[in-house]
């Protein structure tokens, strides 16, 4: 039997008072990488040692191998839990048993059709609707199947009681956003993002991760099963050990491949359509993201892969996509709701994403209250928008980030010289200047910069 962390203690009670409250379909919220699946092992545990049926519902096979192996060793009576896909629990409906409870996992899926009969067939069980991101692309609540919400942790707080680890967050400055189209799900079409992801607009995947997280295990998200297979194959060219995975890997290679991920014979797995939801591999320690998208709950199951803790572990994330801008920083503290928002919105509750600014010197990122830097005191020119190119260097960022100097390199020779230099290399007043400019930096700054290059002597 499992020992619940205080946290997952405080879930499980909150679960148990919901009921006494009389609700009867209940959305359990806890952040990616918390233990969902112990918490629910270990309702159903009780459950169970009371002579309680319990059905558990889930949508794909790796969860759900996973799942039945945390409910055997939580000690749950196994001949009273059900589990299976929704696929296969739809077509045996009529067969099953009357539960107790029905469980189900992921369940901001619980809106289809097939979920719905299910739920429907035992009008009596209590529901237990359990998802790290009750959110939905179509903007609809979950208060259409739950009546009760109960709340995990603030992310914040995991992380500074070393539930979760904490994160550096790499960015490119810009997407080339004006090339993604969508489909009618709402999510980002694959040819557009062809067309928005060639190789002149991002920095070259494998050379930041050695500059940002050599040695570290990494799972890598593509955005389809060519670009998962190319990504491998860049990795293995420069020496290190990739493989890729996609729906289309038979299982058995599947298996093989998190088995040598997991024994650490494997450094970077690159995946199209998987390694999202539920499955556990502990020992990530960067996330890489060459797949843009428009779902909150893909993002954050993106993003907090990499964050299961471990002493003295930082982990990285390195956005090629930008996806940061859409949704901001994973480690934010969000407010989610039973009911609807607009689906447009790609906050947890329908409130605007809160922006940051970079600072141009050390590219540390935070809320914005004056003209300066509070990490190393620069001064802060306007925000603007810049492209990325294969050289663009990766900003590390603690929000969201909009700088853009698109316009301004086209159409002034100048700031094309400068472009692409750091304060560093800038070796004439004329390129101190000229980079002013194309940053939004004060006069005083130039005068500065020259200054200790001692390109000003009096």
């Amino acid at each position: 039997m499992f020992q619940l962390r205080d946290y997952q203690q405080e879930s499980v009670d909150a679960v148990y008072n919901s009921t006494i409250n009389g609700h009867h379909s209940i959305v359990v919220q806890s952040p990616p990488r918390t233990g969902k699946t112990v918490i629910m092992a270990d309702i159903a545990r009780r459950a169970t040692a009371k002579g309680n049926r319990v059905l558990f519902i889930v949508h794909r096979r790796e969860i759900l191998e996973q799942a039945e192996n945390t409910f055997k060793s939580d000690d749950v009576n196994m001949s009273l839990c059900k589990m299976g896909m929704v696929q296969t629990i739809i077509r045996h409906i009529d067969e099953l048993t009357k539960p107790a409870i029905i469980m189900i996992d992921e369940a901001h899926h619980a809106l289809s059709k097939s979920y719905q009969r299910i739920i429907q067939a035992f009008p009596d069980a209590l529901k237990l609707l359990f998802t790290a991101t009750p959110w939905r692309m179509d903007g609809k609540g979950l208060d259409v199947i739950a009546d009760d919400i109960v709340l995990g942790k603030p992310i914040s707080q995991l992380i500074d009681q070393g539930f979760l680890s904490p994160v550096d967050y790499y960015a490119p400055s810009e997407i080339d956003v004006t090339q993604l189209k969508t489909k009618r799900n709402g999510e980002f079409d694959e040819k557009s993002i062809d067309q928005a992801v060639k190789p002149k607009i991002y920095g070259n995947a494998v050379k930041h991760y050695l500059k940002l997280a050599p040695d570290k295990q990494a799972i890598a998200y593509a955005y389809n099963v060519a670009s998962a297979e190319r990504l491998a194959d860049a990795f293995n060219q420069a020496g290190i050990t990739a493989r890729a995975v996609s729906g289309k890997t038979d299982r058995r290679t599947r298996e093989q491949i998190v088995a040598s991920y997991r024994a650490g014979k494997i450094q970077v797995v690159t995946n199209a359509e998987l390694f999202t939801e539920g499955l556990d591999l502990p020992n990530v320690d960067c996330v890489i993201m060459l797949r843009p998208t428009q779902s909150l709950s893909l993002y954050l199951q993106f993003a907090m892969r990499s964050m299961n803790p471990r002493a003295g572990k930082r982990a990285i994330i390195i956005d090629h996509v930008n996806n940061v801008e859409r949704f901001g920083l994973p480690t934010i503290d969000r407010q989610w709701i039973l009911g609807g928002r607009d689906k447009h919105s790609k906050s947890s509750n329908g409130t605007p994403i809160k922006s940051v600014s970079v600072c141009p010197e050390c590219f540390a990122t935070f809320y914005r209250k004056g003209e300066i830097c509070p990490f190393c005191g620069a001064e802060l020119g306007e925000e603007k928008i810049i492209e990325t190119d294969e050289s663009i260097k990766l900003k590390k960022i603690e929000a969201n980030k909009r700088l853009a100097l698109a316009k301004e390199i086209a159409e002034n020779n100048a700031a094309k010289a400068v472009a692409d230099k750091s304060p560093g290399e800038l070796t004439t007043y004329a390129e101190i200047k000229a980079y002013a400019k194309l940053h939004g930096y004060k006069p005083g700054w130039s005068y500065f910069q020259a200054k200790m290059k001692g390109l000003i002597r009096k």
